[in-house]
Parts: C-alpha cells; structure tokens; sequence
C-alpha cells in the first residue's frame, strides 16, 4: 500500500512540478489561439478547459489504461515505476509538446508539425503512416464493441448490425462540428471513467482481504508468466498509461478549441498524468485481485481483458461497477475509435489543403474514409495489421519527441531543455527498435542480439540529433515559420 500512494503522490506533484517546467521551458504566452483568431464553427471551436480536459482524457484514453495497465501488471509492481516516470518524464512530455506544437502552428495534424521540422521525406512518410494507424485504430475499436454488444443482444440484431450502427455514429462524430457530439458526451463518459478508477482504488483499499504489493527488491525479479522479457515489452504493452503515440494524433484536435496557451498544462500534460493515475491504478488492482501476476495472467487468457474488468468490477463495486464495467468495455473504445476518424480527416485535409468549413468538402473526406474503415473490417484481414499497432504507437512517439527536441532547438531553447524531449526521445528509440526485434509479430530475435541493436541505434539517434543541431552552426539550421 505504501508504493501505490508513494506513486499515486509522485504523478500529483509531477504535474505540479515537472508540468510546471515543461510549461515555462516552452515559453507559453498571451498570443491568440487558432480557435480565437479564426473560429469556424467546426473544428476551430472556442471551448471551457474543464470540457476540453474531459474530450482530451477520453481521447487518449478510451480503454488503453485499463487493457495496458492488467497486462502490464503481469510483470508485478515494477510496472508502477513505468507508469509512474514514464508519465511524467515521457508522456506528459509528449502530449503537451505534441498539443502546443499543433497550436503554435495553426491547430495542424502530428504529420504536418513532424514534416515541418523533420523534412518533406518525412512528411510524406508521417501522412501516410498517420492516416493508416488512425483507420486501424478506429477499425480496430468499431469491431470489438459491435462483437461485445452483438453478445448481449438478441441474434437477430448481430455483430454485423452493431457494427453499422457503430459506423454510421462515427460518420456523424467524423463529420459533425467537435462540440455537436464529442463536445457534449465525452466529458460524461470521461467523468465515468474517472469514478470506474476511484471506485476500483477505494475498495481495494478498504477492503482487508486484499492487500497491495510493494515494490521490494525482490519485485525487480519477477518473471512474467508467459516468459515475456521485461524489455522492451512492458514498454510496448503499458502505453497509454505511460507514453503512447496515438495522443498525438489526438491534441491536435483540441488544440483546435483552446482559448489560450495557458490551458495547455491542464489539457495536455494533465489529462496525460490522469490517465496514468487511472493506469496506476488498474494495474494495482489486477495484481492484487487476483493475488499475484501468474493468476492475473490465467484469468486474462481464460475470461479476455473486457471479462477480467467487468469481473473486478462487479466484485468489488456490484450493479454499479457492472454499469461503470460496461461502459468502459463499449463506450470507452468507440470514443476512441471516433475521433481516430476525426483525426484522419483533419490529417488528410491539412496534406491536401483541403477548407473542412465547407460542409461538401468535409463530407467528401469523412464518407469515403468510413467506406473504407467498413471494407477493411468486413472484408479484409485487419487483425493481422492491428498485430502491428503496438509497435507503430510507439514509434509514432519517437518519432513526435524527436520533432519536439528539433523544435526547442530551432526556436532557440538551451541544449537542457531541449534534451526534456530528446532524453525520452532516446529510450524510446530503444524501445522501438529492440521490439521489433524480439516480439513475436516482428523478427523474433534472442534478446542478445535484440537489446544491443536497441541501445545502438538509440544511441545512433541521439549523437544525430546532437551533430544535426548542437555541433553545426545554429545560423545554418534556420527557422522553421511559425504563426507570430
């Protein structure tokens, strides 16, 4: 019980703390925001902070902190110091740079800013690779809740029923302006993931039977069940509880909507650091449930992720934690899954200068990328690329946290603050790398050969970034053109 409030106090005061640094190294000012200097009415739509953290909390959340998180736990306590450091040294990092990026550059998409200071063969490389993860992400979280409520439901209205339905509200969430139904509904259900959490944590904690483990020496030698190497692995699996790449794809969209750059660490960094808490605390709550990381890991196999929740749920808070466990397995995934749409219209437009003002225009983007989300999850083996996602998240944040220690650099920030985002930047060049080596969708390499090849090439990484900006002369690196 001790570490789990040790961590739980280290995330607070890292918001508080090391946010607050984040912030005043990034310079925030009283300039205009994108929503304020030309609102449209769609997508650059003035909203409340305390609406725009809810939106930004279920955007980058959805399921990914609860899933992660149990299977995370499968290491034992270890995980916590993941969740806890990587979300504030990495993901909150990540999130903020990525969001505040977006607004000092009009409210453009993660490939737009990666292409802007990274060069035009990764803009091309970055649209791409953004526009094929959004689909597969809002594919991936259409299929599995159309499945979940195709179970509850009598048979004459199937998965395939469900799965238009959930389609069709993803159409109109693609294509409606951002406070017609993301804004009015996803501070709900972000609030209701917020209680699912607390909910979780105070009965643990309250209740004798279980007790917490503690991060004990012993705890570093903990095997996972399955054999699963530690490195890179928990890295890749807990992401959105510590640093996931998909949220930059998100903040772009509510950098769109805020009313000023002093609303950035509460949006960005702070709905991060949420979402860890949350991570935190179902990870906690897995390990202790089920007592111990080998249980945790057979009740996963044989119930599903989505059993095991609605299990802890139902235990430990009963009819509610039933509503609050359903609402998570369904709700939570498709709030995802929307705006992983949303996100590739706004990216395909930004790559095309396509006006997302004009009612034609915008829904000549948002059918056909709905068509094709259709295609690919009726007729097309998606599962076999979603094996993929894992490792293209976190890329994707690699990829971001470079852009972001290229940013500082170009604007004239001292080698330590840019190294804020080029340190991160470099263990997860490590980790990208050494996964795809050694997991079982990607080489399948011994961990000899997998963990040298990682630290070289994120070393490689790092003296670049370092001979690119630091060694040549800073008069030569230019400026890139940002909105005065």
């Amino acid at each position: 019980m001790i570490t789990f409030f040790a961590c739980l106090v280290l995330l607070v005061v890292g918001f508080f703390t090391y946010g607050k640094l984040v912030e005043k190294v990034f310079r925030v000012d009283n300039r205009q925001t994108p929503a304020v200097a030309h609102p449209d009415g769609v997508d650059f739509v003035p909203m409340k902070t305390w609406r725009i953290y809810l939106i930004q909390l279920l955007n980058i959340a959805g399921l990914g902190p609860i899933y992660g998180a149990l299977a995370g736990a499968c290491w034992g306590p270890v995980v916590y110091l993941w969740i806890v450091f990587g979300t504030i040294l990495g993901g909150g990092v990540h999130d903020f740079l990525s969001g505040m990026m977006s607004e000092r550059h009009d409210g453009k998409s993660i490939s737009e800013l990666v292409g802007i200071y990274m060069g035009k063969v990764m803009t091309f490389i970055m649209r791409v690779f953004s526009v094929v993860l959004l689909v597969m992400v809002g594919v991936n979280f259409s299929v599995g809740p159309a499945k979940l409520i195709g179970m509850l439901t009598p048979p004459v209205v199937g998965t395939s029923f469900w799965l238009a339905v959930i389609l069709i509200y993803y159409l109109l969430a693609t294509f409606l302006p951002v406070d017609k139904i993301i804004g009015k509904i996803y501070p709900i259900f972000g609030i209701c993931l917020i209680i699912m959490a607390l909910g979780i944590a105070g009965a643990i904690l309250i209740n004798p039977a279980y007790e917490l483990p503690e991060l004990t020496a012993a705890a570093f030698s903990v095997v996972h069940p399955k054999g699963l190497p530690m490195w890179a692995m928990m890295f890749v699996t807990v992401a959105c509880g510590a640093i996931s790449g998909f949220h930059a794809t998100q903040s772009p969209i509510m950098a769109r909507c805020l009313t000023s750059e002093q609303e950035g660490r509460t949006v960005f960094y702070g709905a991060m650091v949420t979402e860890g808490i949350i991570a935190l605390i179902w990870a906690a709550a897995g390990v202790t449930f089920y007592n111990g990381v080998g249980p945790l890991s057979d009740a996963i196999d044989a119930l599903g992720q989505g059993g095991v929740v609605y299990e802890i749920s139902t235990t430990l808070m009963g009819p509610v934690g039933g509503v609050l466990a359903m609402i998570g397995v369904i709700a939570c995934p498709i709030t995802s899954g929307d705006t992983a749409f949303r996100s590739a219209r706004l990216t395909i437009a930004d790559w095309f200068h396509i006006d997302q003002s004009s009612v034609k225009k915008r829904a000549a983007l948002s059918a056909p990328l709905l068509v094709v989300g259709a295609v690919i999850a009726t007729a097309l083996p998606w599962d076999i690329l979603w094996r993929y996602f894992s490792w293209s998240n976190q890329t994707l944040a690699m990829m971001v946290l470079w852009t972001g220690a290229v940013f500082l650099f170009r604007f004239g920030y001292p080698p330590v603050c840019c190294f804020m985002a080029a340190l991160p930047a470099t263990f997860m060049s490590a980790v990208s790398m050494t996964y795809i080596l050694q997991a079982p969708e990607g080489f399948q390499l011994s961990t000899s050969i997998a963990y040298p090849v990682g630290v070289i090439f994120a070393a490689a990484c790092l003296v670049l970034f370092v001979v690119q900006t630091y060694v040549r002369n800073r008069d030569s690196a230019g400026t890139a053109e940002v909105r005065a």
